[in-house]
């Protein structure tokens, strides 16, 4: 389909909406843009350091990330939303902002200097639907675990996608929705490689999800990705995703997670490859007396398979959420990955903690890839700051068969990684 096609295809769905609607006049559109819109402005400085031994320098990276939006009013069910973000070293930094990046010896830190439409869309609702035509984000998860539809949102500029999407919520308790992207702005800016700034895309997302049950929430998906300047990317995912928590007491709640997926190649994609993926997941959230608000205690088993020459990939992920964070395995390596996990979140006089230890293996040939110990520490000042100090620690394990298969990569690598971050929002 081409741009033009695209574009005449939004307009079309948008007129027909618009038939079904008085004509309204200039003071009612003046009171929706002005007298009834918001603006609003989000910030976050971070510190990033990073000692990756697959490099010769480290890597130092003070950024500011600036997001200033507006969101109308409605009026007769439209609405817009404009934001800019705006990505500027300040003090000073040593970094390679993207994979390859000529010139530089240090560490990759995927925080490039940019300034550009983050969000730009117009969007219409009416009764139990919704659409959006523009630029936007498309994601169907809590925030990180963005695991398939992601914004990426740890990085400063943050992965949004060019498409139409609709949901709609006219079955109860069931949200339906699709989208259509036809681009997809990465993290790395405008100053990269093409496959790295965007992905050309001709992508159909299906997302169905059914809630009726705290103790057993259901989705269901189907993400058909097409990349025309990225073909080896484009896959065509379909699973179903099962979890919920139960309220056992007062103070105690069993938490689960169940998950699979298939995953085969999918339009220009030059390779033929069936793959899948698994996630079991257990826990308990308690509520203990005193200055400890609560605890969290998960144990995780997550597989992504691998064939030796193709692996389940989720290359609109916020995959820095997944396999430690650390972000060694952004990319799913050839012979898969097995990781077994546990996670500490308590939240102790207003502290946030979060402790996650990973066991990385391969899934084919089952050899050992490394451990990583992640920490984290958050402290809300009041609703408009948050204040934090996070490491990581990948220790790669340099067995025979890991170096044989991986050679000199990130997976063989150790690295250590640092950050402190101060953030802002308003109103």
């Amino acid at each position: 389909m081409t741009i033009w096609s695209r574009i005449t295809a939004g307009v079309v769905c948008l007129l027909m909406i618009v038939t079904a609607h008085p004509v309204y006049s200039a003071t009612t559109l003046r009171d929706a843009a002005i007298s009834e819109g918001d603006v609003y402005a989000k910030f976050r400085y971070r510190y990033e350091h990073v000692d990756d031994d697959l490099v010769p320098d480290e890597a130092n990276a003070s950024t500011l990330r600036s997001a200033l939006g507006y969101q109308s009013g409605e009026l007769y069910g439209f609405s817009t939303l404009l934001e800019a973000e705006l990505v500027n070293r300040i003090f000073s930094g040593d970094f390679r902002e993207y994979p390859g990046q000529p010139g530089s010896t240090s560490a990759v830190v995927a925080d490039p200097d940019s300034t550009e439409l983050n969000q730009g869309y117009l969007q219409y609702m009416g009764g139990d639907n919704r659409i959006r035509v523009g630029r936007q984000i498309i994601t169907y998860r809590d925030a990180p675990f963005h695991r398939f539809m992601g914004t990426v949102l740890w990085r400063q500029n943050w992965q949004t996608h060019d498409a139409v999407s609709l949901q709609n919520t006219s079955l109860p308790h069931t949200r339906l929705s699709y989208a259509y992207i036809w681009n997809v702005n990465r993290i790395f800016g405008d100053d990269a490689p093409p496959v790295l700034s965007d992905f050309d895309s001709d992508s159909h997302i299906i997302n169905i999800q059914y809630d009726r049950f705290s103790v057993a929430q259901l989705e269901g998906y189907g993400y058909f990705l097409d990349f025309d300047n990225a073909p080896a990317a484009s896959s065509a995912t379909i699973g179903a995703r099962l979890h919920g928590s139960y309220p056992w007491t007062t103070t105690v709640t069993p938490l689960y997670a169940l998950e699979y997926a298939y995953q085969r190649d999918h339009g220009a994609n030059p390779g033929d490859y069936n793959v899948s993926y698994q996630l079991i997941e257990g826990g308990l959230k308690l509520k203990p007396a005193g200055p400890v608000a609560s605890l969290i205690f998960k144990a995780s088993f997550e597989r992504l398979d691998g064939t030796g020459n193709a692996a389940f990939q989720t290359p609109l992920g916020t995959n820095h959420a997944f396999q430690g964070t650390a972000d060694r395995f952004l990319t799913t390596p050839r012979d898969g990955i097995r990781d077994t996990y546990g996670t500490l979140i308590a939240t102790v006089y207003g502290f946030k903690f979060i402790a996650g230890y990973h066991a990385l293996a391969s899934d084919r040939f089952d050899y050992d890839y490394g451990d990583e110990l992640d920490l984290q520490l958050t402290r809300s000042i009041n609703k408009h700051f948050t204040v934090g100090a996070k490491y990581a620690d990948y220790d790669a394990d340099t067995n025979a068969t890991n170096l044989a298969r991986n050679g000199i990569s990130t997976v063989t690598n150790d690295v250590q990684k640092f950050w402190l971050f101060i953030t802002a929002s308003f109103p």
